[in-house]
């Protein structure tokens, strides 16, 4: 088991420098906000690993924070590739996203160490106040997922969405 879970390491360090990445090549760059979707399908990786990993695992509880941390960064991702006329808001968003992407590497790197933190110890008040501002300022039709051509696919997710994994982190959204 121990090398399986070095290798979701090796492997989820490799994804979160392809995350960083993407955001140093589109900061200020308004016009490639679409490659958000890229971002999200990268992190997507990254979570469904950890959640994989952690229901083989009797102590599973910072793999199942890291995949519900991934999953709150893809939700974030998908929706700022639909920001449009408002360059502020992509540029809020990709600072957010910039910051959430350094504090998943840490929570990757630190796994399964003595350094290993919980994710309240990571998060400080004003990421998540930003965080907060950001998800009432998406719109309630704007797709937490892929775009799908399909009109009946169940593609929209809810801003409900991103407060339910907050709270399976251990926070509230009032």
């Amino acid at each position: 088991m121990d090398e399986i879970i070095e290798e979701f390491k090796l492997e989820s360090i490799g994804l979160v420098e392809e995350l960083m990445d993407i955001l140093d090549d589109i900061e200020g760059q308004f016009e490639d906000r679409n490659q958000l979707e890229n971002y999200g399908q990268v992190v997507d990786r990254i979570m469904g690993g950890a959640k994989s990993l952690a229901m083989s695992l009797e102590e599973s509880g910072h793999l199942e924070q890291v995949g519900n941390y991934a999953e709150l960064c893809k939700l974030v991702g998908y929706k700022a590739a639909q920001i449009e006329e408002n360059e502020q808001f992509y540029d809020i968003v990709h600072g957010l996203l910039f910051d959430a992407t350094e504090m998943l590497m840490l929570m990757v790197r630190t796994y399964n160490t003595d350094s290993e933190k919980d994710i309240k110890e990571l998060l400080s008040t004003t990421f998540l106040d930003r965080l907060k501002w950001v998800n009432g300022h998406f719109g309630e039709n704007v797709r937490g997922t892929l775009k799908i051509d399909s009109e009946t696919s169940q593609a929209t997710k809810s801003q409900a969405d991103i407060d339910a994994l907050m709270k399976n982190l251990g926070f509230q959204f009032d």
